[in-house]
C-alpha cells in the first residue's frame, strides 16, 4: 500500500516557477514509477510527467517538455515536479500517482495509487 500527499501548489504569475512535492508512505515507494497528472476545470485528467523507480528514465507530455522537470529522492520517499515558465494554461489540480512501471504511453487508468491533488493557479 502506498499513500501519496501532494504539496507546493499555489498562485504563480505567468513566467514564474513552482515546485510541487509528493510525499509517499510505505516501504515499497522506491519500487514504483511515479507520475504527475493534472486536471483543469471542465477537462479530462491528463498525463504530465513520469519517472522510473530508479530515476534513470523520465517521460514528459509535449505540453510541458522543456519547462517541467520530474525528479525523485527515494531516501526521502518524495517525488518532485519543478515547473518553470508557467502559463495560464498550466492552471489545474496536479495529482501524484504511482504505477509498477514507467510505460511508453501513460494512461490514468493504469495507475495503482493516487494522491488527492494540489491546486496550481497561474495568473496572466
Amino acid at each position: 500500500q502506498v499513500q501519496l500527499v501532494e504539496s507546493g501548489g499555489g498562485l504563480a504569475q505567468a513566467g514564474g516557477s513552482l515546485r510541487l512535492s509528493c510525499a509517499a508512505s510505505g516501504r515499497t515507494f522506491r519500487t514504483y514509477a511515479m507520475h504527475w497528472f493534472r486536471q483543469a476545470p471542465g477537462k479530462e485528467r491528463e498525463f504530465v510527467a513520469g519517472i522510473s523507480w530508479t530515476g534513470d528514465g523520465t517521460l514528459y507530455s509535449d505540453s510541458v517538455k522543456g519547462r517541467f522537470t520530474i525528479s525523485r529522492d527515494n531516501a526521502k520517499n518524495t517525488v518532485y515536479l519543478q515547473m518553470n515558465s508557467l502559463t495560464p494554461e498550466d492552471t489545474a489540480v496536479y495529482y501524484c500517482a504511482a504505477d509498477r512501471t514507467l510505460r511508453g504511453v501513460v494512461y490514468a487508468q493504469d495507475m495503482d495509487y493516487w494522491g488527492k491533488g494540489t491546486l496550481v493557479t497561474v495568473s496572466s
